[in-house]
């Protein structure tokens, strides 16, 4: 029993922050959002409903500057005050922004917002196991190590879920009658309109592919569709 305890502490340990950080994540947006209700908005979330043969599509405004979308573990979709200002300053169009609001739906159907709160507790677990055995033999860099290979492991798997999520925006823009353009025409404005990595914002929010990597995604994407 006592060879397990490292084991059975490691996974208390990762429920622990599992727990933790989604009740952390629940109470600030529950503190920082509001239903989204905007004129222009609202005919593009009824579309991606009707799409799916579901009723409009329900999203939130969450009180935050940087520019974004996230789709939180409960299957609730955000975007940030700061989309929807671009959206008044007419920087971005409604088209635009129901790409993002299907991309964070791809999130939801995939169950990513779940798995990455696992992944968090996990990435922790990682660094700490890592960081205690390099910590013997490396001292002083160990700890930095231990560091880089959980984050590359989580950048890979983050990577991995935001092409998911543009596989399914483009099929449900597509449904919806709204086509891919608006989704590839974001893409190219996003360096722009998010003004480089923000400080302040949450790392899981800035976690995304290259643009041209996720453009050229799209295209070979229709181009198989097409061919069908």
């Amino acid at each position: 029993m006592l060879k397990l305890t490292p084991i059975l502490l490691l996974i208390a340990y990762m429920a622990v922050m599992w727990f933790f950080s989604a009740w952390r994540l629940k109470q600030e947006l529950n503190q920082k959002s509001t239903p989204l209700k905007h004129p222009r908005l609202s005919p593009m979330l009824k579309r991606l409903g009707d799409a799916m043969d579901l009723p409009p599509v329900s999203a939130h405004i969450y009180e935050i500057e940087p520019v974004n979308g996230l789709a939180a573990p409960d299957g609730r979709i955000f975007l940030t005050r700061g989309f929807i200002r671009k959206l008044d300053a007419c920087e971005v169009t409604p088209e635009e922004l129901a790409s993002v609001v299907a991309h964070e739906l791809g999130h939801v159907a995939h169950g990513h917002a779940r798995r990455r709160m696992i992944d968090f507790a996990g990435q922790n677990a990682i660094r700490l196991a890592l960081a205690g055995i390099l910590g013997r033999f490396l001292p002083g860099i160990g700890a930095w190590i231990a560091t880089m290979v959980a984050s590359a492991v989580a950048a890979r798997l983050s990577r991995q879920d935001e092409f998911e999520a543009d596989r399914f925006a483009s099929a449900l823009m597509i449904r919806a009658g709204l086509g891919t353009e608006p989704q590839k025409s974001l893409f190219r404005k996003l360096d722009r309109l998010a003004g480089g990595r923000v400080a302040g914002a949450p790392v899981w929010l800035l976690s995304h592919p290259p643009t041209d990597r996720r453009i050229a995604a799209i295209e070979a994407q229709e181009k198989r569709w097409s061919n069908r």
